[in-house]
């Protein structure tokens, strides 16, 4: 299970988290804003941001329900090390990231990010390729689409509340290209589950339910198109575009007016909150 206290940095791997009806107590809490531009900064935007990954954010105590989110201590690729109260961090990350930054807790009204289509066919359905666009997210997103979002307004989160991949659809990827390596952490979910049959299960999950112990449940919104995010470097995963071409080739889903995109995992909203533990067992 992850949780990710800044948009687009390293995350805190743990052994419980607190599912709330917005997503995991703390995950995206914090994000980059670029102030020159409005929009939020995002590793999907690679030229302006390409070390953002390699960044590693945890909470300096844990989230409690009902309580403000506590601070965060960000540690930069350089080892200098950052804490979110410290008058000075938003002129440390401009410094380090040559540009003017602010670390802020809630997303803009107009939530919208630099995404970077990679230079590979079929990732994106309108055919973008080696290019940068604006694209929307969040409350916005849905806003602009004349929607209900599935995430409140100021929330970080790019589509839907919860994230999750199984094990066997990393298992069946690294399968399917032995050169790449397809970590878990490439993929940025909350929360991967063991699975022993084999294939892209979740694919089927769709629509379905899914409870975790005693504790919450969970419905399977739709399958999760993947970015250039999944092909980044960052700590001892090295730069794979085959990330990308391998779900292009095995596991590229038609989403309902949307187009076919690439996959892995899928996400999912929240019926009824409450803790997750390490060891629960999974139901569909």
């Amino acid at each position: 299970m992850w949780r990710f206290p800044v948009k687009s940095m390293g995350g805190e791997r743990l052994r419980e988290i607190e599912i709330t009806p917005n997503g995991v107590l703390g995950d995206r809490a914090y994000a980059l804003l670029d102030i020159d531009t409005g929009k939020v900064v995002s590793a999907k935007s690679v030229k302006f941001f390409p070390d953002l990954i390699k960044c590693h954010a945890e909470f300096v105590t844990p989230p409690l329900l009902d309580e403000k989110i506590p601070a965060v201590q960000i540690t930069l690729p350089n080892e200098t090390v950052l804490r979110s109260d410290d008058p000075d961090v938003h002129k440390q990350l401009s410094n380090y990231f040559g540009r003017s930054i602010k670390l802020i807790e809630e997303a803009p009204e107009d939530f919208t990010i630099d995404q970077y289509h990679p230079d590979i066919a079929e990732v994106d359905p309108s055919g973008k390729r080696h290019t940068t666009v604006n694209q929307k997210l969040g409350h916005a997103l849905f806003k602009s689409a004349g929607l209900t979002s599935p995430v409140p307004m100021g929330s970080f989160l790019d589509v839907f509340p919860v994230s999750i991949i199984t094990s066997s659809t990393l298992t069946k990827l690294n399968f399917l290209s032995p050169n790449s390596h397809f970590d878990e952490r490439r993929f940025r979910m909350n929360i991967v589950v063991k699975t022993v049959e084999e294939g892209f299960l979740e694919n089927s999950w769709v629509g379905k339910t899914i409870q975790f112990g005693a504790g919450p449940q969970l419905s399977v919104a739709m399958p999760d198109p993947r970015c250039v995010m999944t092909t980044l470097e960052q700590t001892d995963l090295a730069q794979d575009l085959d990330i990308l071409r391998t779900l292009v080739k095995h596991n590229r889903l038609e989403l309902p007016g949307m187009g076919s995109f690439p996959c892995a995992g899928v996400y999912a909203v929240v019926h009824r909150h409450g803790k997750v533990k390490l060891t629960d067992s999974v139901l569909i």
